[in-house]
């Protein structure tokens, strides 16, 4: 019973992980290339640059300071003088829905390819109500 069971077990492994495979796939192959790096601050739009432009980008707030390049169509938090730095250590974005945040200075940057803006949905739904 026991190598019975380790089949099914292994078999249920085996297809759990490729079902995450391909999704995993799927996701990554669909996202497309980015035209803005959106960056706001405390929930609110800070700035708004276009990733085909080579900037450099100091975000000042209440609580800090962070330094943000775009080179090359992508866009990375370089800098940062919060006591963790994790955003620092965050990969650089490029396609549409990828974001690096900084949770001590409330800061985030996503990309966001043409046309695409931040829908506010539950403003949207207290007006119409």
């Amino acid at each position: 019973m026991d190598k019975k069971r380790f089949r099914y077990d292994a078999a249920l492994i085996a297809v759990c992980l490729l079902i995450s495979l391909s999704l995993w796939g799927l996701i990554t192959l669909t996202k497309k290339p980015g035209e803005y790096a959106v960056v706001t601050v405390n929930g609110k739009e800070w700035g708004r640059y276009s990733l085909s432009e080579d900037r450099e980008v100091e975000i000042e707030t209440k609580t800090g300071k962070n330094i943000l390049i775009i080179k090359d169509g992508y866009a990375d938090m370089i800098e940062a003088d919060c006591p963790d730095g994790l955003c620092e250590r965050q990969r650089k974005i490029s396609k549409t829905g990828e974001s690096i945040v900084c949770l001590p200075h409330k800061v985030t940057v996503t990309v966001e390819g043409k046309g695409e803006g931040s829908v506010d949905l539950v403003g949207a739904i207290m007006k119409k109500a």
